[in-house]
């Protein structure tokens, strides 16, 4: 894995061949429908993944589909996104043990806004032959009439067939609404409508989308008499079984920086396990085999250095928030692990600042005090209780064993001011190498 990684405008030398057999030795695809390798070896296709706007952000469960477009547009293929404006106002039954509590169009519309945001870090929209297209099905369904989609649409998919769908059949004890029976007929439109309007033969998504592609493979084939196609990609679960996106705490990781900071979608990276890391490079990684194997090798012989994780998280921060973003997120890293400096400290946004220690003690202190000035001593007794006693602060700074601010405190008359506040709140203190405390100056 190159430190600097290409851009997502560049593309791979790739036949169609080349590009299942890539997509294989990734572990990115886990069904496909007869005859798919042949129509993918007959020429450059169209494909598309849709993304239901049901949360503010993508998360970065959702990277897998996406990374499949990504290849596909790197192998010469036109790939689509769609948004769904109108689908996301009935949710999906599929991998959901209960109902979708269903969202206001408002919502709909401003998450659908930025998924479209998010998605151009993958796909390249322009300056290309074969530029990615984004497209909102809410553009085709808001002029469907009830009973002209029932007569035009659902005539062609009996209720047996329906059924037969896991998706269904997985729902039937807990309770379905037709809300969500319905589902498959709106996406298997999608593919119907973006055949016959933009020569898309190809869908792509999840293995627990299975069903819902293949009822627009069927649409297609009874509407239109068309030939479409389907490959999904295994749902990724951990190494300890927990589902991928999530942090130990439960947690989703989230592509909006406002929801995820660039420091703990880093970390989430970095902490990956072993096993897990070989897999997830394969996957999200945009560098080709032959520089991926070498990798792996050195990671296998050597998994104490976390090469791979290291590589995985840059390449995965820069590409979702930036270069400069990764940078901080790893001068983050070295002041938490390692040695770090006051003013790498002092750069860190509020935010990252809060995600680097939570869970670490905290105390509050009153801003007319910080204002007027704490002697060090009573600042780490009296006013915070990082040390039971003056006695005890004192042989503790005097054997120089605080920090504050990453900076060593050399002396006992040391006196702590709004000067030392970091972003205008907040005050470090560090016993020993590893012991931290937060103290929150409020008011």
């Amino acid at each position: 894995m190159r430190r600097q990684t290409r851009t997502h405008t560049e593309r791979l030398p790739m036949t169609a061949p080349d590009l299942l057999d890539d997509l294989r030795w990734r572990g990115m695809v886990q069904d496909t429908t007869a005859d798919a390798d042949k129509k993918l070896a007959a020429g450059p296709i169209t494909v598309y993944v849709g993304f239901d706007p049901t949360a503010p952000s993508l998360q970065i469960g959702n990277l897998v589909p996406i990374m499949l477009l990504t290849h596909f547009q790197r192998a010469g293929h036109k790939p689509i996104a769609l948004v769904g404006g109108a689908t996301g106002m009935v949710g999906d039954p599929s991998g959901k043990s209960e109902e979708r509590v269903l969202q206001s169009i408002d919502s709909i519309r401003a998450n659908a806004d930025r998924f479209k945001t998010q998605l151009r870090k993958f796909l390249a929209f322009e300056g290309t032959s074969n530029a990615a297209e984004m497209v909102d099905n809410y553009d085709w369904f808001r002029e469907f009439g009830l009973l002209d989609f029932l007569r035009d649409v659902g005539k062609h998919l009996t209720v047996t067939y329906m059924m037969a769908k896991d998706s269904v059949q997985q729902r039937l004890q807990a309770g379905l609404s037709f809300t969500e029976f319905s589902y498959q007929l709106l996406q298997g439109y999608d593919f119907y409508w973006l055949y016959t309007n933009k020569n898309c033969t190809f869908q792509a998504g999840g293995s627990d989308q299975w069903g819902n592609i293949t009822a627009g493979t069927e649409l297609v084939r009874r509407m239109c008499g068309g030939e479409a196609h389907a490959l999904t990609c295994p749902l990724l679960t951990k190494a300890d079984g927990t589902k991928f996106g999530k942090t130990a705490a439960g947690e989703r990781i989230w592509l909006d920086a406002s929801m995820t900071s660039p420091y703990r979608f880093y970390q989430f990276w970095l902490n990956c396990a072993d096993d897990d890391a070989v897999r997830f490079v394969k996957i999200f990684s945009l560098s080709p085999r032959e520089e991926l194997e070498p990798l792996i090798a050195q990671h296998q012989a050597a998994p104490h250095t976390r090469i791979l994780q290291k590589a995985l998280a840059r390449e995965m921060t820069t590409r979702i928030h930036s270069e400069e973003e990764c940078r901080k997120a790893i001068d983050a890293s070295e002041i938490l692990f390692g040695g770090g400096t006051t003013e790498m400290l002092a750069q860190l946004s509020e935010a990252d600042l809060l995600a680097m220690f939570e869970g670490v003690p905290r105390s509050t202190v009153a801003r007319s005090e910080i204002d007027a000035g704490v002697g060090i001593v009573d600042f780490l007794s009296e006013k915070t209780g990082i040390f039971p006693s003056k006695g005890e602060a004192k042989r503790m700074l005097q054997s120089g064993g605080v920090s504050v601010n990453k900076a060593k405190v050399s002396g006992v008359d040391v006196v702590v001011t709004g000067e030392s506040l970091l972003s205008g709140k907040y005050v470090l203190v560090q016993k020993g190498k590893k012991n931290y405390h937060l103290v929150v100056v409020e008011g």
